[in-house]
């Protein structure tokens, strides 16, 4: 047995796979019945982890979102992040 790379990286990001591994991977169907059996139970999100966020339209002027956008991925918990401390600082 080859030593395999992990799936994922240490931030949890699913690396991208070579032909090779596609070409190892199996249907669903072809999965042992109690491997079946167990992802079929994992349907579904699981409890959201503390503090819940609530989903809601906001809207902002362009300059705001191409600031936090431009930085990449994440930029929703960045701004996030900016407002909370306006708020500590008192700003907000």
């Amino acid at each position: 047995m080859t030593n395999r790379l992990p799936l994922t990286d240490r931030d949890g990001e699913v690396r991208e796979l070579s032909a090779e591994e596609f070409k190892r991977g199996k249907s669903f169907s072809q999965l042992p019945a109690t491997m079946q059996a167990k992802l079929r139970a994992l349907r579904g999100r699981g409890p959201q982890r503390s503090p819940t966020k609530i989903q809601t339209a906001v809207r902002y002027d362009s300059e705001v979102l191409q600031h936090f956008k431009k930085q990449g991925p994440g930029w929703q918990t960045r701004m996030n992040e900016a407002l909370k401390k306006a708020i500590e600082e008192g700003i907000a």
